[in-house]
């Protein structure tokens, strides 16, 4: 998948793949750059590390070394079909075994949707594994929480129900070639245009490997059965204190503006960045404000704001 990506994807190119053994599975990683800081990309659902390739050549830019890994159950990642794979702080050691088999000392995390799930709690139990922290369109745990008590946000997160329906969320998002995959990005998406064909093939055939997309949806059957989240919830969220940067794509049909109000009740060093003509793919679906921002933020500059 290596050189398709590249012969397909130009800004794919001069990015290696490797697999790095961490927390006993193997993790295929997308690695790019020499720098003396790591910058670690981590994917939401149901999507794969290329989701990060507009971002992965700024920071290489910028003097980072990049590591994008396909979590667990993605790409050619280790996907175990065990729905207890799948628990949070399980999730949460891979993370940490990849920060440990890096040799980085400097790590901005930089997460979205699942990915940041991951992301949020890492750096509220490890946060001595984090130097910054960058979230795109997933709240903070105790936010949802609030708001997920609501009709508003309930009817948001529909879905998370449905994927608790043994092999039926399985087979609607795979039939047809995937076109329930395809749909979900393009659907969703404000600037259709960032979603080529090209790209769209590489989320549909994650999803068709032999079992990847139970792997997938088994997040959601984890965290809906147990599987570490009620457990972390019940720790409490103790502020946190690591520099952060939230980047929020406004035209979110999954989840609620209203689920970010409050985060700086949680995070003591925050910038909030709206964008009001993106969608929950924020950083495919806008690329030139998301690195305009981050790159600002990364750089201790002004950071722009788009939502005047």
């Amino acid at each position: 998948m290596r050189r398709r990506l590249a012969s397909i994807l130009p800004m794919w190119a001069g990015i290696d793949t490797k697999i790095i053994h961490a927390n006993g599975i193997d993790f295929e990683v997308a690695v790019s750059g020499q720098g003396l800081r790591m910058a670690l990309f981590l994917h939401g659902f149901p999507e794969h590390a290329i989701s990060w390739r507009r971002q992965i050549p700024a920071l290489v830019d910028l003097g980072y070394q990049v590591w994008a890994p396909n979590l667990r159950g993605y790409g050619n990642s280790s996907s175990p079909p065990e729905i207890e794979a799948y628990r949070l702080e399980t999730l949460m050691d891979d993370i940490a075994g990849l920060i440990a088999e890096s040799g980085y000392k400097h790590v901005t995390l930089i997460a979205h949707d699942w990915g940041a799930v991951i992301a949020w709690f890492l750096a509220m139990r490890r946060p001595e594994l984090i130097e910054r922290l960058v979230i795109m369109n997933l709240p903070h745990p105790a936010l949802f929480a609030r708001e997920i008590k609501g009709l508003d946000q309930m009817l948001k997160s529909w879905y998370i129900a449905f994927f608790q329906i043994p092999g039926l969320p399985e087979w609607a998002l795979t039939r047809d070639k995937a076109q329930g995959i395809r749909a979900a990005f393009l659907n969703m998406a404000v600037n259709k245009h960032r979603f080529p064909d090209a790209v769209l093939d590489v989320y549909a055939e994650n999803a068709l490997r032999p079992g990847g997309m139970r792997a997938m949806i088994n997040y959601y059957r984890a965290a809906a059965r147990g599987g570490g989240m009620a457990r972390q919830v019940a720790l409490g969220f103790p502020i946190i204190k690591i520099p952060t940067l939230m980047i929020w794509g406004e035209q979110d049909t999954a989840l609620s503006r209203k689920t970010t109000i409050g985060t700086e009740d949680y995070v003591a060093d925050l910038t909030l960045r709206y964008l009001p003509q993106a969608s929950h793919w924020v950083q495919q679906d806008a690329p030139d404000e998301v690195n305009a921002i981050l790159t600002a933020w990364l750089k201790n500059e002004v950071v722009p704001r788009f939502d005047r």
